[in-house]
C-alpha cells in the first residue's frame, strides 16, 4: 500500500484503538510505482538484447550503423520517458500528529515543500465521493483552508485512509485522562 503509519521514530505505529492518547503518529504517502527501479534496469537490458539479436545478421555491413543509430535513439527515448515518469512521481506527503498540532508537508518533485498546520481538534477529514478531481477525493479542512491528501492513491486506498485518519483524529480530540 502506498502509505504507511509510523511513530515519530519511524517504527510501525499501533492500531488507533490500542493507542495511548497523545502518542505522536505520522502517515507517509507516496504514489504507487508498478515498475520498480530494478525492473526498469531489467526492462532496458532485455530491450537492448532483443533488439540486438536481429542485428547479428547485419554484422560487417554498412547498414548496421544506420539501424544501430535508430535503435539507440529508440532505447534512449524509452529510458528518458521512464526516468521522467519517476522524477515527476517523486511526490511525498507526510501528515504528523504532534500533540495539539496536525502538520502536513507535501514534498513536490522539484524539491519544494508546502506546509499546512492546524489544531486536530478542529480538523475534519472529508471524503468527497464525487465532484473532486478524482473519485473519493480526500481533503482535510482546518480553519479557512482545505488541503487535499493522497490524490494519487486509488479510491479504495483513500477510503481506507479516511477511516484510519478519522479514528486518529477522534483520539486526538479525546480529553486527556486525569
Amino acid at each position: 500500500m502506498p502509505y504507511r503509519w509510523t511513530d515519530t521514530a519511524g517504527n510501525p505505529a499501533p492500531e488507533p484503538s490500542g493507542q495511548a492518547p497523545g502518542t505522536a503518529d505520522q502517515v507517509h504517502l507516496w504514489p504507487y510505482r508498478s515498475l520498480p527501479r530494478t525492473g526498469f534496469v531489467f526492462f532496458i537490458a532485455a530491450t537492448v538484447v532483443m533488439v540486438s539479436i536481429p542485428l547479428l545478421s547485419l554484422l560487417g555491413r554498412p547498414e548496421l550503423w544506420w539501424i544501430l543509430l535508430f535503435i539507440a535513439i529508440a532505447v534512449a527515448g524509452v529510458w528518458w520517458a521512464i526516468s521522467h515518469s519517476y522524477r515527476t512521481g517523486e511526490v511525498r506527503e507526510v501528515l504528523s500528529f504532534r500533540g495539539a498540532e496536525l502538520h502536513l508537508i507535501r514534498h513536490e518533485p522539484d524539491q519544494t515543500a508546502r506546509d499546512w498546520v492546524a489544531n486536530p481538534h478542529w480538523v475534519r477529514a472529508e471524503l468527497h465521493p464525487s465532484g473532486g478531481p478524482v473519485p473519493d477525493y480526500l481533503t482535510l479542512r482546518g480553519g479557512a483552508r482545505v488541503v487535499e491528501l493522497g490524490a494519487f492513491l486509488t479510491p479504495e486506498e483513500r477510503r481506507k485512509l479516511h477511516r484510519e485518519l478519522q479514528a486518529r483524529l477522534d483520539l486526538a480530540r479525546a480529553p486527556a485522562a486525569p
